[in-house]
């Protein structure tokens, strides 16, 4: 089996990921469609313990978490090339996603998401989210605010990562990247963050914010005067709210929520499409958390229609609503309505057309 032939063609064909599952052949996703590998057979369990050492490579500290937990997360280096690897069982036999990590980072003008959030990172403290399904391009985004904190602010940033993918080196700014996990810089995401609190760093970037522990620790970095930019596996602004105040038991839900609307500035949740021009298209939602937002997370029951309208409000503060963002890249031609249709409940569509409408006549008017 010639791993390091799969890797170069994925590499040239500008693949986001590689699959390497038994009784397949090697598979690339590239811009969002899966296409097998021309020319290969199909993998077999010999083939798949071949990868398994490839990655591996005598390492017993990753060894003994795959046995111990059936999964292991690392990452991967080829000529300069940087892999997130994750691997896993199947019917009792490896399987292994290989997620590309482009060494240049993207522009953040180039991405897409809105600048109110950038600008949002030169909070002295405080609570940013950066959200989204798996494959919304947190990462990337997390990484050119990161990049861009290091270009134009004088700073300590420490991240916690699972694993490390892109390599940040320190201009304007001082950066420590960890690793999370046995054997590497620090055990547990939680571990880190209690841990950076005694590192005087100013911005505490966690990769994933998993448990209950993680938010408290996160939580308290805020408290103490730090800014912590985090992510959370959520699908929209709403949505993170009610998980973050669910990590909680309901006794101790009033606490965190007036800790919540204190802390929290902003959170960000993103979604990834494929354009018209068959390019990704970022759709962005934001809430900018001032006093009508704060408002709405400390009452008692939590309301996910009462944040959307707040957000909705709260347009001139810099806040964005999925319908705007969906709306303005169909009046671009971006995307198709259909495709902006599919990503909301059918009770809203009619919101959708009223705001193609009115940004249609705005755009005419040339306002």
């Amino acid at each position: 089996m010639n791993i390091d032939k799969i890797l170069e063609t994925a590499i040239a064909a500008d693949a986001s990921d590689i699959h390497l599952i038994c009784d397949n052949p090697p598979i690339l996703r590239i811009s969002r469609d899966l296409r097998p590998i021309e020319g290969m057979g199909v993998l077999t369990p010999d083939d798949m313990n071949e990868v398994y050492d490839y990655i591996v490579r005598g390492n017993l500290d990753e060894d003994e978490v795959f046995h111990q937990t059936r999964k292991l997360d690392t990452s991967y280096e080829y000529k300069g090339i940087r892999f997130r690897v994750n691997i896993s069982l199947s019917d009792g036999v490896q399987t292994c996603t290989m997620r590309l990590i482009k060494n240049d980072l993207p522009s953040y003008e180039s991405l897409g998401v809105p600048d109110i959030v950038r600008r949002m990172t030169y909070q002295p403290q405080g609570l940013i989210l950066v959200t989204g399904k798996t494959n919304s391009g947190k990462t990337t985004t997390l990484n050119a605010l990161i990049n861009d904190i290091n270009e134009n602010q004088n700073r300590k940033i420490l991240t916690l990562e699972n694993p490390v993918e892109y390599k940040h080196h320190s201009k304007k700014s001082l950066i420590v990247q960890k690793e999370v996990g046995k054997g590497r810089d620090s055990l547990r995401f939680s571990d880190g963050v209690k841990n950076s609190l005694r590192e005087d760093c100013d911005i505490l970037v966690i990769g994933e914010i998993r448990d209950r522990e993680t938010m408290e620790a996160g939580i308290e970095m805020a408290e103490s005067g730090h800014l912590v930019i985090g992510t959370l596996h959520t699908k929209s602004c709403a949505e993170t709210i009610d998980r973050m105040i669910n990590f909680y038991d309901v006794r101790d839900q009033a606490q965190i929520k007036y800790l919540l609307s204190s802390l929290l500035k902003l959170v960000v949740s993103q979604r990834l499409l494929k354009g018209i021009d068959e390019k990704l298209v970022l759709v962005p939602e934001v809430m900018v958390v001032d006093n009508i937002v704060q408002g709405v997370i400390r009452k008692e029951k939590l309301s996910v229609s009462e944040i959307e309208d707040a957000i909705q409000s709260n347009l001139d503060k810099g806040s964005i609503g999925l319908i705007n963002s969906l709306a303005k890249l169909f009046v671009d031609n971006r995307i198709t309505l259909e495709q902006a249709k599919a990503q909301i409940e059918e009770k809203n569509i009619e919101t959708l057309n009223r705001t193609i409408m009115q940004l249609k006549i705005n755009k005419n008017l040339g306002t």
